[in-house]
This record gives C-alpha cells, structure tokens and sequence, in this order.
C-alpha cells in the first residue's frame, strides 16, 4: 500500500527533496493600533520623559544602596537607634539627590539624541557623540566654561564607548 502512494513523503533518514525546502510565511502588516502605538513612541518628548522616569528610578534605587552603605562618623558614641534614623537619613537624602540628577541626566540625553536624529535623518554613532556632549556640557555647565566643556568630551566619549560596547548601530 505504501507504494501505491507516491505523494507521501519520504521516510525520516531517505534521501528525498523536500527536506531542504523551508517553509515561508507571510508578511504580517502591522495594525491601526500598533502603527499608533509606533507613533507615539517617535515622539520626542514622550521618549525623553520616559527616559527622565527610568533615569529616575535608577537614580532612586542607586542612592538608597549607596546611602546605606555610608556609615555615621561618630558610629562608637551613637546608639543603635541613632544609627538607623541617621542611616535612614542618609539613605532618603542620597536617593532623592540621585534620583534628580539621573532623571534630568536621561531626559536631556534622550532629548538631545531624539531631535538630533530627526533633523539629521540617520540613525548612526555621530547622534550619541552629539547627545552625549549635550547632555555633558548641560549637567557641568554650573562649573562654568571649562568644566562644561570637559563634561561634553568626557559624556561624549563615555556615551560613544558605551554604544560601542553594546554595538546597536551597525
């Protein structure tokens, strides 16, 4: 009977034509609902206050792990409790400072990179090199000139070695 059917395929382990062929599936279109969610991640200033919230909570966790790892200079003198409200202390001061300074440190980032390369029309390694400097120069820019410019060459570069490093443009 199963030389009778002549379009079955071949046994698992024969030589038959049909094992190298692959199967291709369609192109799926995108729908109304995704191409509006596309549209409204390409905005800029959704993209760069997203940004500003995850650079925050970053910030926020990073300062409770760092003000908790401080201890209190008079740590011999003070009691147990003293030593948990000043850690306390510590703690809150430190994450609300972090969170502030990562927040703006994203948003300004991701702005300058976003409105970067829509006016330049590409997606490359020179929008990070320009979104870094920007971003740089404007959290050193209290220091003056000189500091601002050493905060663009420095977030410059830390943002091109990053980039690098993950390799996302290719």
């Amino acid at each position: 009977m199963a030389a009778a059917d002549s379009s079955a395929e071949p046994a698992a382990g024969s030589s038959g034509t049909n094992e190298s062929v692959t199967k291709i599936e369609p192109i799926r279109m995108p729908t109304v609902e995704e191409m509006r969610a596309q549209e409204v991640w390409n905005n800029c200033a959704v993209k760069s206050v997203a940004s500003g919230v995850m650079g925050g909570g970053l910030g926020l966790m990073m300062g409770l792990f760092m003000g908790a790892l401080e201890n209190p200079i008079m740590h011999d003198t003070m009691t147990g409790r003293q030593q948990f409200i000043f850690t306390a202390k510590q703690m809150g001061q430190r994450s609300w400072g972090s969170c502030k300074a990562f927040a703006v440190m994203g948003l300004v980032y991701s702005a300058a990179e976003c409105i970067v390369e829509k006016a330049r029309a590409k997606h490359d390694i020179v929008n990070t090199a320009i979104a870094g400097c920007v971003t740089g120069g404007a959290m050193s820019a209290r220091g003056g000139p000189k500091a601002a410019c050493i905060g663009c060459a420095g977030f410059a570069t830390f943002s091109v070695l990053i980039e690098k490093f993950f390799d996302r443009h290719t």
